[in-house]
C-alpha cells in the first residue's frame, strides 16, 4: 500500500504493512482461534459461527458477521488464511481498503444469513466463503471497459462448477453452499468495481 507503515531495523530492511484490511482481518481470525482453543470452543460457538439461534438475542446478530473469523481447527485457520494472504494483497491494492471491506463484511452477511434460514442446525464458521469472494474477484483483476476476462469465465467454470458438483454428488463436511455464495458476491462486485459509471465503488479505490 502506498504510504504504509513501515517498520525499519538497523540494518535498513522494513516490513511494510501493505494491506491493511487482510492482514487485520487474518489478525481477528488468529484471535478468534486461540480464544476458542482456550476455552474449549465456547467463544467459537457465542461469537464466531452462526446457527438458527433466538432473534432477540443481540449475539445473533454478531454471529451474522463473526461466523467468518471462527475456524474449526488449525488447519482449517492456516488453510483459509493462506489463500487470503496471497489473494487480499493484491486486490487491496487496486481496489482500495474501503472497498475489500465491503466486500467482506457483505459475503459475510449473506452467507450467514443463507445458513441461518437454509441450515437451522448446522453450525457454520470460517472464511471459505470471503476466500471465495477473493478468488471470483481476483480474475477481474486485468478487465477492461465491455470486456469480459476469458480468466473469469474459466474460474467461473472451474471453480463454481467444482462446487456445484462437490455439494451434490460429494458427501463432506465442507460447505460447498458457502463458497458458491461467496463467489457470487465476489463475481457481482467485480462487475461493479469495474463498471465505467461515475457512480460505481470504484471512485473509492483510493480511500486508504
Amino acid at each position: 500500500m502506498r504510504g504504509g507503515k513501515h517498520l525499519k531495523n538497523s540494518r535498513g530492511w522494513s516490513i511494510s504493512f501493505n494491506s491493511p484490511v487482510v492482514l487485520c482481518f487474518a489478525l481477528i481470525c488468529l484471535v478468534a482461534w486461540l480464544m476458542g482453543w482456550l476455552s474449549g470452543g465456547r467463544t467459537t460457538a457465542m461469537f464466531f459461527s452462526v446457527y438458527r439461534s433466538s432473534l432477540s438475542s443481540p449475539l445473533t446478530y454478531v454471529r451474522l458477521i463473526g461466523h467468518v473469523f471462527g475456524h474449526a481447527s488449525l488447519d482449517h485457520l492456516f488453510g483459509n488464511m493462506t489463500l487470503l494472504l496471497i489473494i487480499g494483497p493484491m486486490l487491496e491494492e487496486k481496489y482500495g481498503s474501503l472497498n475489500l471491506l465491503v466486500v467482506m463484511l457483505i459475503t459475510a452477511f449473506v452467507t450467514g444469513i443463507a445458513s441461518f434460514l437454509l441450515f437451522p442446525h448446522i453450525q457454520l464458521l470460517g472464511a471459505s466463503g470471503v476466500v471465495s469472494a477473493f478468488i471470483l474477484l481476483s480474475s477481474f483483476t486485468s478487465i477492461r471497459e465491455h470486456y469480459i476476462p476469458l480468466t473469469f469465465l474459466l474460474v467461473a467454470i472451474f471453480y463454481l462448477g467444482g462446487q456445484i458438483y462437490e455439494g451434490i454428488f460429494v458427501p463432506s463436511n465442507i460447505s460447498n453452499f458457502t463458497h458458491i455464495l461467496g463467489g457470487v458476491v465476489g463475481a457481482w462486485f467485480g462487475f461493479f468495481l469495474t463498471n465505467p459509471s461515475p457512480s460505481g465503488l470504484k471512485n473509492l479505490k483510493n480511500s486508504r
